[in-house]
């Protein structure tokens, strides 16, 4: 009896299997020829759902706007053509900064990892932004401590994160913290939504908004 072999990994499971920091760099570098396209195909919304909220709580014309985790820079030719022309992006792979350069939309692009020091000063942002970083096998919560630390006083930070994450990798705990510190007040979050328009019908997200004290 023949062996028919088995299909080779999708680049989107070996992103969710990374359990390093490496080895999601890795991934993401191998992934990033192809990650528009496939994205694409997967109806992957997150990059482009997070300009609503942007606009929602963020004036147009306001900035400077980190975006965190920008990836190949889905986000920035939207929050572009919304009226943030002062963005600025982060990401862990250098491969995907380098097609984030291609769009034109960021004024500055940096390689750095949320849940490390971040390369800015204190208060530098009016808004930090987060789309599908706060994932299975992606940044942790003690990352969204930098980036409150780098939003100014009265600015915006808001993400998404995995609904089954929330709890279990110490998410709650996290926001809860940084309230009660009196870091930020939260202001709005959404029910559960779907990542994927077209596949993935399993994985869930919740936006989070909070007010930088």
């Amino acid at each position: 009896m023949s062996e028919h072999p088995s299909s080779p990994p999708r680049p989107l499971d070996q992103v969710y299997a990374a359990t390093t920091e490496t080895e999601l760099a890795d991934a993401y570098a191998a992934w990033a020829a192809g990650y528009d396209r496939e994205t694409a195909e997967l109806g992957y919304c997150l990059p482009f759902l997070i300009t609503s909220w942007l606009a929602r709580h963020v004036p147009a014309g306001e900035g400077p706007i980190l975006d965190a985790g920008c990836g190949t820079g889905l986000s920035g030719p939207f929050l572009k053509a919304l009226g943030y022309d002062r963005l600025e992006g982060l990401d862990l792979s250098d491969e995907m900064l380098a097609i984030a350069k291609s769009r034109q939309a960021y004024g500055t692009l940096k390689q750095a990892a949320l849940g490390e020091a971040l390369p800015w000063p204190d208060g530098h942002f009016r808004a930090v932004i987060a789309a599908g970083v706060f994932t299975a096998g992606h940044a942790p919560a003690s990352g969204l401590d930098e980036m409150a630390r780098i939003t100014h006083s009265g600015g915006h930070v808001m993400f998404t994160v995995r609904d089954r994450l929330i709890a279990e990798a110490g998410f709650q705990d996290r926001f809860d913290r940084l309230e009660q510190a009196g870091i930020w007040r939260p202001v709005e979050e959404s029910p559960p939504f779907r990542a994927f328009a077209v596949a993935e019908p399993d994985v869930f997200v919740k936006t989070f908004v909070f007010r930088r004290a």
